[in-house]
């Protein structure tokens, strides 16, 4: 059984700070609601390493929006449809569609500096988008140019203090009700933070797995955090694997970026052949979770661990251009991209599900919010469709903002809220081994091919960790195992549950989509089983 808190504590006697808005995380999501935030409220924004250390650091590709007139929020809608497999929010969608390009523009005034050509905005084309609407910035280095500008604004607000490297180990609620969040300081000292509103900005969970090509900070803490708290998650076994990512010895899991099969990049079997003409008219455009199951099935037939992806044709200066990241990554190891084909195979790298929220980006808990990777506001269904995280975030971001408008003050003062379960002893295996355990266990069992006795292997296996909860747990790196383990155990329920393929899900005892059966979405919260939700989503 996952308990409600991680740590015993008594509200009554922690050291106690009050402010209007808690933001948890500081990548694009936390980033840009603290800032809008900020124009009328105080905010505490919290994040467990550096201000500029997220997710959205590394996102390469770009963030799409509609710009160029040959397209329309229409398209953009078809497209989003397409990929999310059926399971795509029509509302969500929609808004994401026509406010997308004005959160854009609102990035542009904040400092951040697209990529321009013949001085209009340079657009890219990604898999699965049918127009050229991906804008970039540095050739491949657009998410970090969003949080340089975005943290400089942070850092220069009056109304936001940051407190870098300190942790939430959770939210504290009463009645259905957020009153703020229980945090650790890089002392290893606590202290109760009440807020009008917290929001969840925490980001992915990339970690959970063996392979990915996320940061190490990607530990899924804040869906764990709801999950304990008695929020709704939804379709957590969702998760995206992107199809190169680079894999090559005494290399890290690079992200190569899905902007490179845009600009024509083929994939090669370790034979050479080109191969994905078997797989999809689309052929290396294709939707990511298509193009990864394809990659994994040339891996299996030549005994291979990883394909080649080429874009030899194009010119040196080209690609120093428009990848300049990658670029000057491969040849680190070296590997020049105008005449060597890079290895690559597919890594853990985006999470479709998340703490479901309302499309003002509100869970089921009154003040607690989500936004970014770590919600499910219904805009990625069961698969998402390459840039539109970045959008998604500065979308519901203002609309998180608008709502923390509406909220009347919190007239609340701690009483009887004390946790006492005797938690002392301290994990007698080493974290990092569980860690390790944890995330073999993922790529084995719960990985981009799924069955049932796979499934419940994993589901075993993790199971075996639950008595981490009754340890006395105090260092970072312990609460993330914690979230981890409670994250991995929600993926691999939902994934036992959904007995079909769909999206970035995929069983191999049940290879077809069934939408007369499962085009639903499984709700999972701390006090209940997993719940189908039937929608109209489309």
């Amino acid at each position: 059984m996952i308990p409600q808190y991680l740590v015993d504590f008594d509200l009554q006697t922690l050291p106690r700070t009050k402010t209007d808005v808690i933001v948890i995380g500081s990548g694009i999501a936390g980033l840009y609601t603290a800032i809008q935030a900020s124009q009328d409220r105080h905010v505490i924004m919290i994040t467990k390493k550096a201000l500029l250390e997220s997710n959205t650091r590394y996102a390469q590709g770009g963030i799409a929006a509609v710009i160029s007139e040959d397209d329309s929020p229409q398209y953009h809608r078809q497209d989003t449809l397409m990929a999310g497999a059926g399971l795509c929010s029509s509302s969500s969608v929609d808004l994401l569609v026509n406010e997308g390009p004005e959160g854009v523009k609102e990035l542009i005034r904040l400092g951040t500096t697209f990529d321009l050509e013949n001085g209009e905005l340079a657009l890219t084309q990604e898999g699965a988008h049918s127009h050229r609407r991906i804008l970039h910035a540095n050739g491949d280095a657009t998410g970090y140019e969003i949080v340089r500008a975005l943290a400089e604004k942070v850092a220069e607000h009056d109304h936001i203090e940051v407190w870098e490297h300190h942790f939430v180990i959770d939210v504290i609620t009463e009645d259905g009700e957020c009153k703020g969040a229980l945090v650790q300081r890089p002392d290893g000292q606590r202290i109760f933070v009440q807020a009008n509103a917290t929001v969840l900005c925490s980001g992915g969970a990339g970690q959970l797995y063996r392979y990915t090509t996320n940061p190490e900070v990607a530990t899924a803490d804040g869906v764990a955090i709801a999950y304990r708290a008695g929020a709704e998650v939804r379709d957590m076994e969702f998760i995206q694997f992107h199809p190169t990512a680079l894999c090559y010895p005494g290399a890290p899991r690079f992200l190569i970026s899905e902007a490179v099969r845009g600009e024509g990049a083929v994939l090669r079997n370790i034979k050479g052949e080109r191969f994905m003409e078997k797989y999809h008219e689309l052929l290396e455009l294709a939707p990511r979770d298509i193009v990864a199951r394809a990659i994994l099935s040339e891996m299996d037939e030549t005994k291979s661990t990883f394909v080649y992806l080429d874009i030899t044709h194009e010119p040196e200066d080209m690609l120093k251009h428009r990848f300049p990241t990658i670029y000057e990554t491969c040849m680190t190891y070296g590997l020049d991209m105008s005449t060597d084909w890079i290895p690559v195979a597919p890594a853990a790298h985006y999470m479709m599900g998340g703490v479901k929220t309302d499309l003002n980006g509100e869970s089921s808990i009154k003040r607690l919010f989500a936004c970014g990777e770590v919600s499910s506001t219904g805009v990625h269904g069961a698969n998402r469709l390459a840039s539109n995280s970045l959008s998604e975030a500065i979308v519901f971001g203002r609309r998180i903002v608008n709502r923390l408008r509406e909220l009347s003050p919190l007239d609340w003062e701690p009483k009887d809220i004390r946790v006492d379960e005797g938690r002392l002893e301290s994990p007698r295996q080493a974290i990092v081994e569980r860690r390790l355990k944890l995330q073999k266990v993922m790529v084995r069992y719960v990985g981009l091919r799924r069955n049932k006795t796979l499934l419940l292997k994993g589901l075993d296996e993790l199971k075996r960790q639950l008595p981490i909860f009754q340890s006395g747990l105090s260092k970072r790196e312990e609460f993330e195992f914690a979230n981890m383990l409670t994250s991995s155990l929600l993926v691999t329920s939902a994934a036992l549950s959904r007995e079909e393929s769909r999206g970035a899900h995929y069983r191999e005892d049940f290879p077809l989509r069934d939408d007369e059966g499962w085009r639903k979405h499984l709700l999972q919260r701390r006090d209940q089983e997993i719940v189908e939700e039937i929608s109209d989503d489309v």
